[in-house]
């Protein structure tokens, strides 16, 4: 048997997950305050959560395969101003120096209010810069504070000859460096510079942090593949993250979309993290997240991050009041108070008293209960979920009802409001707060009706989630394991990386270039070639074209797994559809995945041979053919859709295998028969394919048409 281990890296605990590598079921599980100040940091912590859960199971360090962890560090350095002097050293020939030298200043960035990531600055042209000149100006910015070197290089994505010299010399010198070519090989150099400078600001911590943690990894005796989460979801081998430890910005909130999507098995929906101080929103689409590029100190980076919405309500936050009258929710939350919430006493609340506090917080007055005996809790809306009894007995958040609903007696006697009207009023200003950002999420990624399913994570979830549901009229589920997904999703992370080009006007050979370099880089990364599926999107104003490889960890994929029965596979599309099992119709099929339908509709359900839906859409036109006919079977499809211009490109999904191909955010129906024809030039002739298209629309759709 083999085993794999997450490990979320939180502000507060570290959490460490044990998993079946071939079920994916839970085995073991174990919690710690984060090793914030230890003297090896926060790899205290993990090796102390990595071997609890080991001695908990009996599992054996021998027999873990996969070992990742998410962290939150690189953002709380951010966020708190724990970051480096940066030394920046511009580079141009002569033709673009003027234009350029504006372009690689780096003025100091206002990470939060007062805290600062400084900056020296320094131009060289690149004629000019031998080692002398270089290591000149280096000496000259350490001189004046800074600790790490940015080299950035106008059309240093091209010819990177320039930031190479400079990063050889900065190593030389001690000076931990970043080429901006390294970050992304994206034009635009104000950005690319910028990116690069945010990156070099962590880099010693990062890397201090990723060296302990191997070491405090191996001596436990692991000697399976170190990986960490990266921001966009995917995870990345521990010496990338010793490169480009800025990608790891917001991966604790992407490893729990992760974990959402591989232990929940879902492919659409909105995805709903309740912690105890904040809510995380995202849009989940076609089994991956929703990825942007990231902002720093209010500018745009190069770095991709999930699209996640941050509230600042959540299960632990503190009700404020103002003449009698319930004001707020949030932001401040029980946790900053110092109050255990009254919904887990364990002593009974009768007789308590509302008592305000907020000099301490500074901003408004808060809701506590006082106790006659001195003991103080706080009101949150999971001790209003509790009062109502509107918590399941197996959710994490399910409490002391009782304990709760005198909670609430007493804020209802304070308002002049009875007990239920109180909690009640005080989900309802959470559900106002969150429902608009649910609608937005909706609309700005045209997620169907039936993809508005509400996934929710999070120790919080089963106080929140079920009436914030209720309030938008949406289906949901509650994640197993909810309040641990952060570290499942981390030992189930796919390996991910992301190649972006801009690319004027590209054709099937730009587009079939970077497809290979996006599945070399995953698989340098350590995923396996076999399973790596890239997507390609192409913005046409702005000509980026973007390749994201995912694929399955090496040790992954080359375990044996038992596929689903048919009869498992239609019933999860069942519950996909929220239908009767008798509703649901086998469509087509692959020798590892099958697309069903529902009676009455043109909607589909792909789910794959390890019972995950794959792929959920409206009004599809289906087709199953082979590998041979594959590309004759597109025209004829291409004749049956319903589209205003004939050259436009309606885009379509094409399985095989263990496969999916999405060519829906390309160009030209050219450069989709093209991507499609290279990903099955080395299958069998007769090797099945599943092609899946829009059907299109009418001319008095086409103003609303969703966007494909």
């Amino acid at each position: 048997m083999g085993f794999r281990i997450g490990i979320d890296v939180g502000g507060t605990f570290t959490k460490a997950a044990l998993v079946d590598d071939e079920t994916g079921r839970v085995v073991a599980r174990y919690a710690t305050l984060t090793t914030h100040h230890d003297e090896r940091g926060v790899a205290t912590g993990v090796v102390e959560v990595f071997r609890a859960v080991l001695d908990n199971s009996g599992v054996s360090a021998d027999d873990i395969v996969f070992l990742a962890h998410s962290t939150t560090q690189a953002t709380n350095a951010l966020l708190e101003g724990d970051v480096e002097h940066v030394a920046v050293l511009g580079l141009a020939g002569a033709a673009a120096a003027e234009l350029a030298e504006r372009q690689v200043f780096v003025a100091p960035i206002e990470l939060a209010p007062g805290r600062w990531l400084k900056t020296s600055n320094r131009f060289l042209r690149i004629e000019q810069a031998d080692r002398e000149a270089v290591r000149g100006l280096l000496d000259a910015m350490a001189g004046e504070g800074a600790t790490v070197v940015v080299a950035s290089a106008a059309f240093g994505v091209d010819n990177t000859a320039a930031e190479v010299l400079v990063r050889t010399i900065g190593m030389e010198m001690g000076l931990p460096t970043t080429a901006g070519h390294e970050i992304t090989r994206l034009y635009g150099l104000s950005t690319r510079t910028r990116t690069a400078v945010i990156n070099a600001s962590i880099l010693p911590r990062m890397i201090s942090t990723a060296n302990m943690t191997e070491a405090c990894v191996r001596e436990a005796g692991v000697s399976a593949p170190l990986m960490i989460m990266r921001g966009d979801g995917g995870a990345m081998n521990i010496d990338e993250m010793r490169r480009r430890p800025a990608m790891t910005m917001l991966s604790g909130p992407a490893a729990s979309v992760a974990g959402a999507l591989m232990h929940l098995k879902v492919s659409d929906g909105i995805y709903f993290e309740v912690g105890g101080t904040s809510i995380n929103l995202a849009a989940i689409q076609n089994g991956k997240p929703n990825v942007k590029h990231a902002w720093v100190g209010g500018h745009e980076t190069y770095v991709n991050s999930v699209d996640i919405r941050v509230l600042g309500i959540a299960g632990g936050s503190l009700i404020s009041v103002e003449e009698n009258t319930i004001r707020d929710v949030g932001p401040r939350s029980a946790h900053i108070a110092g109050l255990p919430y009254a919904s887990f006493a364990t002593e009974s609340l009768a007789g308590a008293s509302i008592a305000l506090v907020g000099s301490e917080l500074a901003d408004r007055s808060y809701v506590s209960l006082r106790l006659p005996s001195g003991g103080q809790y706080a009101l949150t809306p999971t001790c209003a979920a509790n009062a109502l009894g509107l918590v399941d007995v197996e959710a994490y958040s399910y409490g002391n009802q009782a304990a709760a609903r005198d909670g609430f007696s007493a804020l209802g006697r304070y308002l002049g409001l009875t007990a239920d009207e109180a909690a009640t009023a005080v989900l309802d200003i959470a559900a106002a707060k969150v429902g608009p950002v649910i609608e937005e999420l909706a609309k700005a990624y045209a997620l169907d009706s039936d993809q508005q399913l509400i996934v929710g994570v999070g120790g919080g979830a089963g106080a929140l989630v079920p009436y914030v549901a209720r309030k938008q009229g949406l289906r949901f589920e509650i994640a197993p394991d909810a309040e641990i997904i952060s570290s499942i999703g981390a030992a189930l992370a796919m390996i991910r990386e992301v190649i972006e080009r801009v690319i004027p006007h590209p054709n099937p050979e730009d587009i079939a270039a970077i497809r290979a370099e996006a599945l070399e880089a995953a698989v340098t990364l350590g995923a396996d070639a076999r399973s790596v599926d890239v997507t390609i999107e192409l913005d046409r104003q702005t000509q980026l074209v973007r390749a994201t490889a995912s694929g399955a960890a090496r040790m992954k994929a080359q375990r044996p797994a038992v596929a689903i029965a048919e009869g498992e596979a239609r019933e999860v599309a069942a519950s996909s559809f929220g239908v009767d099992l008798s509703e649901i119709v086998e469509i087509a099929k692959t020798s590892a995945m099958r697309v069903y339908g529902c009676a009455g509709t043109t909607s589909v359900r792909v789910v794959d041979w390890e019972g995950r839906v794959r792929l959920s859409r409206r009004e599809m036109i289906v087709e199953q053919t082979t590998a041979a006919q594959a590309s004759r079977t597109i025209a004829s499809i291409w004749s049956r859709q319903r589209f205003l211009d004939p050259d436009e490109n309606p885009g379509f999904f094409a399985l095989y295998d263990r496969h999916v191909i999405d060519v829906t955010h390309l160009g030209s129906r050219a450069q989709s028969r093209a991507l499609l024809e290279r990903e099955l030039a080395d299958q069998p002739g007769d090797a099945e394919v599943v092609l899946l298209a829009i059907a299109g629309r009418s001319s008095r759709e086409s103003d609303e048409a969703e966007r494909i």
